[in-house]
């Protein structure tokens, strides 16, 4: 078995050691379930999965031969913590494929946590990837409603300049998650989904979700307040 990802330009990825377990969500019901479990496939029938994740390890050099390790596939840690860096700050849309299984879908990289430990320089890291094509679909119905909104609701405009003489706006792009916006702005992520928090969960109900699950789900076209 192996885990595989392919950007559209580029060399693709492969993951030298396998997680113990994969999970997937459903949007629709904002559930988890395990993907793969002692090369078990546990996914209801109709689910429809928007969102994969696994905690999983790199091995560093001296460490490279271990058994677990698919020595073929093997790079340094430092080396695959700055690809898959790259890719989730670039917002890339990548081929996600697990031979053996079923899953071969569209993703970006929706966070990436990696953690140094250890004399053999190992990183431990926690990865999220959220399904490319709800994304795009989203993105397009927003980017129409938001331009529709800006023609009509000028008197909002002048309610949300109240928010404070040190206050800014922000228009969400097509991949930003509010921790990148964040970044961008000098801002907490906490700060901005809890000033902005019912016109987000407002906006995440619009697309047929229940909630925005604490600012993870965000479209373009949507104007934040920052704090």
């Amino acid at each position: 078995m192996k885990i595989t990802l392919k950007p559209a330009k580029g060399s693709r990825f492969v993951f030298s050691v396998l997680p113990e377990e994969i999970h997937g969500r459903s949007s629709a019901r904002y559930q988890s379930f395990d993907i793969i479990s002692k090369g078990a496939v546990k996914v209801p029938r109709g689910t429809e999965v928007t969102e994969i994740s696994w905690d999983g390890e790199f091995f560093g050099k001296s460490k490279r031969k271990e058994a677990m390790v698919q020595t073929s596939c093997w790079k340094p840690p430092k080396s695959c913590v700055k690809t898959l860096m790259g890719w989730m700050e670039d917002g890339t849309e990548l081929n996600l494929i697990v031979s053996g299984t079923w899953i071969n879908l569209d993703v970006t990289i929706a966070s990436f946590s990696p953690v140094e430990y250890g004399a053999y320089k190992n990183v431990k890291y926690s990865i999220t990837f959220a399904k490319a094509k709800n994304l795009e679909i989203y993105t397009t119905k927003e980017t129409k409603a938001g331009r529709k909104k800006k023609t009509k609701p000028r008197p909002k405009k002048k309610d949300n300049s109240n928010a404070g003489s040190t206050s800014s706006y922000y228009i969400v792009k097509k991949n930003d998650t509010l921790i990148k916006i964040a970044g961008k702005t000098g801002s907490q992520w906490k700060e901005i989904y809890n000033c902005n928090k019912e016109l987000i969960e407002k906006t995440a109900k619009k697309h047929g979700l229940q909630n925005s699950d604490k600012g993870h789900w965000i479209f373009p076209g949507t104007k934040l307040v920052i704090p």
